[in-house]
């Protein structure tokens, strides 16, 4: 089957970075199902993952999460799951991943397509969706109010991927205020498009940003998906008293001192440790995918795809990878099929 892989990693711009290989075809056993991948969306972890992690021995390393594709045959253990079911998914950390045209996945963190959307624009979600319903509503507990708070959420970096989804689901799912951020005309007019109440500029002082919008008190819930080492003294400043906050970047360094005298927890959401660990309620990640495809087919969110960059091969993902490297993707980037 064809595959893009590396054998070192290290910068994008090197002619090894990434390269389209030929693999053995793998076999379903087990929980797993086997998916003919026909689009895949490319996220910041990818090019993270490139950056830094060695494949084992003198293997490849495949990347890519996000897939939506066609069942070509399933394990023994499988349930729920047929040949010929259009699926959707974001994959597992340890696993090889889903740049090659058949791919491994274990089934309980599967879901059926949104039977409204092609392969494309599906593909743009399931790590930004999980990543989003788990911030939400298993971390933050934002359907639980915080007391004297204003209930809105502050969503730092709106318009990436994450924020991009998250921005949806926080309006179809609840009844927050919710204010996004994002610092050029461009990327604040997309965080309107997709429900946004209110667009601030997080290249400007974000307390004072929040204290223009006259919300009568602090907003209860932040949650950060970019540069939070930066915005967490802001963050302690604007967020109400046991308010709760939640990041997914990885700061070098994250001091969170100054949120303890006003008692705010702070959550660590990554969407990986459900299936790095094969955690008891694993299959959450199912489910949460296929009540996103409801809402999907029911038009009350839309996909996050902004850029197709053509076939799924080594340079169409090279483009990808720098593009998220120089911090100005907006929604996702998709690839589509693996060509002749």
């Amino acid at each position: 089957m064809k595959a893009v892989g590396y054998r070192a990693p290290g910068a994008i711009d090197r002619d090894d970075a990434l390269v389209d290989i030929e693999l053995d075809t793998p076999l379903a056993s087990g929980r797993d199902l086997l998916v003919a991948v026909k689009a895949i969306s490319v996220n910041p972890v990818d090019t993270k993952v490139r950056q830094r992690a060695t494949p084992e021995g003198d293997g490849w390393k495949v990347l890519g999460w996000d897939a939506a594709g066609v069942v070509s045959a399933v394990g023994d253990a499988v349930e729920g799951f047929a040949v010929g079911d259009a699926v959707y998914y974001a994959g597992a950390l340890g696993r090889p991943g889903t740049n090659a045209e058949y791919h491994l996945v274990d089934a309980r963190i599967v879901s059926r397509k949104p039977a409204s959307l092609d392969f494309a624009d599906a593909a743009a979600l399931p790590l930004t969706a999980i990543t989003a319903w788990e911030a939400l509503f298993d971390r933050l507990m934002v359907n639980t109010p915080v007391p004297g708070a204003a209930p809105a959420l502050l969503i730092i970096g709106g318009a990436g991927g994450v924020g991009s989804i998250a921005i949806q689901i926080a309006r179809a799912a609840t009844d927050l205020t919710v204010i996004a951020t994002a610092s050029r005309p461009e990327t604040a007019d997309w965080c309107r498009a997709l429900g946004a109440h209110h667009v601030i500029d997080h290249s400007k002082p974000l307390a004072g940003e929040i204290a223009g919008l006259a919300l009568g008190a602090p907003p209860a819930f932040v949650f950060s998906t970019t540069n939070t080492d930066a915005h967490l003294p802001a963050i302690a400043e604007l967020i109400a008293p046991q308010g709760r906050f939640a990041l997914i970047d990885d700061p070098a360094v994250l001091d969170v001192n100054p949120l303890k005298r006003k008692s705010v927890s702070t959550h660590w959401e990554f969407m990986f440790t459900r299936s790095m660990f094969e955690t008891a309620d694993i299959a959450e990640q199912g489910r949460l995918l296929a009540e996103i495809a409801r809402l999907i087919d029911a038009g009350r969110i839309r996909t996050t795809r902004t850029e197709t960059f053509g076939t799924i091969n080594a340079a169409n993902l090279k483009r990808a990878h720098a593009l998220i490297e120089s911090g100005r993707a907006r929604g996702k980037i998709v690839l589509e099929g693996f060509g002749a």
